[in-house]
């Protein structure tokens, strides 16, 4: 099976989709392939802060300044994934006072706006604050939704002709000679997995040119090319807690460090984070006793987090790159800048360029620049829009700001469905049918699902990062069933169901390290209601189906895979 583009993409995260959404509004034939579903990466693996620039503003000045103007950027163009929150780097009395007034003078210097508060003053801005704080510096902060930029980047780029296609792997790059000419996809089967009719197909993709933005994996594909692409991976952990204790962005002002920010995210905050270098994007260790760091340090700054409810954690693995003549040994002074390396220039390879580094505040950019590279290679006259055209979703970003419409927006369900689906929520919403709300930890109703279902087919985990469904307190307890009954009866049930337990078990691998207290107990009643109510077990003494074809690999809850049992809490969490 071949086909043919004028520029292949490899990698559904926000850079990737930034450049195929920049290249198909300048008029190129583009294709993406990710290898899962968008997000699968670093990008889906971050805890949503939409940088001021602030944390750079002493250490990497020129990443500040990169941040300052692309946070300005991404209020116009994507204000239905973005809330400016505000934030605050907050000092404590045994945190130095240099460094306070070196940050204040950075922020100064790379245009970043910025107020020294009191600390009555930053606890009137955020009153959870804790009582022996000295003072903070305010800054233009916000909380971005990755999920939702990201889907809207690739609609974007569909809506211009450009075709995304989400679990297709790369397996081998084509190569004529000393150029790069497209890639070998093998196209994964399973729950909704089947864009454009091609499971389990492998594919030839001819390209004039092929861009790597696989981010961490950057190194693996280079291989594949036969040039190497330094990327040091480093790996950060993110907790997730049970309610948005903060509303602003807190920072501890302090040089670089673990577990220094909290990020009001949607219904949650997300605690973070770590920097540890990791050999491999994937299959490295993730450790209770990182969890309790984050609580534990945290718990300095907004002390009620050290008796919240912690919901789930995740790990990320940060897109680091050092040129090698740097050999920086700590990778927490590796630049946070992005390098766009052109594989003919320093490889001798043509048609094939990396781009590496970077941060998600920053991706249009990096975008715009890899965009300009390629049609420079091309020779195509064009110039980039994607800083002045709104993302699907935020066209109009006045309606956004509205306090009702024809919905009433009185509602908290149907303001939060305005706030995920910007500029689309009349058309989503505009429906005869019966609108229930299907998950009502995130308020997300019937409508969105389906439309969800629309773009994604039958992968729940596609609906989910569209939806933010299944992402709440329950973590899908009380909700994937309803997600996969929405996919009848255009669906069989094999497929709802193996469906149902791919998400569920994408839900349950957060939890093995938050399993103490109220989080243990909403466990044990997942698990009752999943393994014995539902017989996702299939046990038979349940009373459920003992049909030969009832047995699906994946089903029910592995507790022994991940180190945990029911009736105790996780080795390295909490008491």
């Amino acid at each position: 099976m071949e086909s043919r583009t004028e520029v292949l993409v490899v990698g559904g995260g926000s850079t990737g989709t930034g450049i195929a959404r920049d290249l198909a509004m300048r008029g190129l034939d583009v294709t993406l392939v990710e290898q899962g579903n968008l997000t699968h990466g670093t990008t889906g693996r971050m805890h949503g802060l939409l940088h001021s620039g602030g944390r750079y503003a002493v250490a990497d000045q020129a990443s500040a300044t990169e941040c300052i103007e692309e946070n300005r950027v991404l209020r116009d163009i994507a204000s239905h994934c973005v809330e400016m929150t505000s934030g605050l780097f907050v000092k404590r009395p045994e945190d130095s006072e240099d460094y306070f007034e070196e940050k204040l003078q950075g922020c100064h210097d790379c245009g970043i706006p910025a107020e020294v508060l009191s600390a009555r003053e930053a606890r009137e801005v955020e009153p959870y604050l804790a009582k022996d704080i000295d003072k903070a510096i305010e800054v233009p902060d916000g909380a971005v939704d990755p999920f939702r930029l990201v889907v809207a980047n690739a609609l974007s780029a569909e809506q211009h002709g450009a075709r995304i296609e989400t679990h297709a792997e790369v397996v081998d790059l084509l190569r004529d000679g000393d150029r790069i000419t497209g890639a070998r996809v093998k196209h994964a089967t399973g729950p909704g997995k089947r864009e454009h009719g091609r499971p389990g197909q492998t594919e030839e993709i001819h390209a004039d040119y092929v861009v790597n933005a696989t981010g961490a994996w950057a190194g693996h594909l280079g291989e594949m090319a036969g040039v190497d692409v330094e990327v040091r991976p480093s790996k950060g952990v993110m907790v997730v807690m049970n309610v948005r204790q903060v509303d602003t962005v807190v920072n501890r002002c302090k040089p670089k460090g673990d577990a220094d920010i909290v990020v009001p995210h949607e219904t949650t905050a997300i605690l973070g984070t770590t920097d540890e270098e990791v050999n491999q994007p994937e299959n490295y260790p993730e450790e209770g006793w990182e969890v309790d760091l984050m609580i534990d340090e945290l718990s300095k700054l907004v002390p009620i987090l050290g008796d919240a409810r912690t919901v789930r954690s995740f790990w990320g693995v940060r897109p680091l790159y050092e040129p090698p003549e740097t050999g920086t040994s700590d990778p927490t002074d590796i630049t946070r800048d992005f390098f766009l390396l052109d594989h003919e220039d320093r490889d001798g390879l043509d048609g094939f360029t990396s781009v590496v580094g970077g941060k998600f505040t920053t991706y249009r950019m990096m975008a715009e620049d890899v965009a300009d590279h390629v049609c420079d290679q091309l020779g195509v006259r064009a110039s980039c829009q994607t800083a002045d055209v709104p993302l699907p979703g935020s066209e109009d970003p006045e309606r956004l700001d509205q306090g009702m419409n024809a919905y009433g927006l009185r509602s908290p369900v149907a303001r939060r469905s305005k706030q995920r689906l910007g500029s689309r929520a009349d058309d989503v919403l505009s429906t005869s049918e019966p609108n229930p709300v299907l998950c009502e930890c995130e308020a997300v109703t019937r409508a969105e699902v389906q439309d969800a279902i629309s773009q994604s087919g039958t992968d729940l985990n596609a609906v989910r990062i569209r939806t933010r469904a299944s992402m709440g307190n329950c973590q899908g307890g009380f909700c994937c069933h309803r997600l996969a009954n929405e996919l009848h009866p255009d669906h069989d049930s094999r497929k709802a169901v193996d469906a149902f337990d791919e998400l569920w078990q994408e839900r349950w691998k957060g939890e093995r390290h938050a399993l103490w207290g109220e989080q243990l107990q909403q466990a044990m009643v997942n698990h009752a209601l999943h393994g014995a109510t539902w017989n996702r077990g299939h046990d038979h003494r349940s009373g459920g189906s003992d049909r030969a074809d009832d047995d699906t690999d994946g089903s029910a809850i592995d507790w022994d895979a991940f180190g945990t049992n029911p009736s105790g809490s996780t080795s390295g969490g909490a008491d």
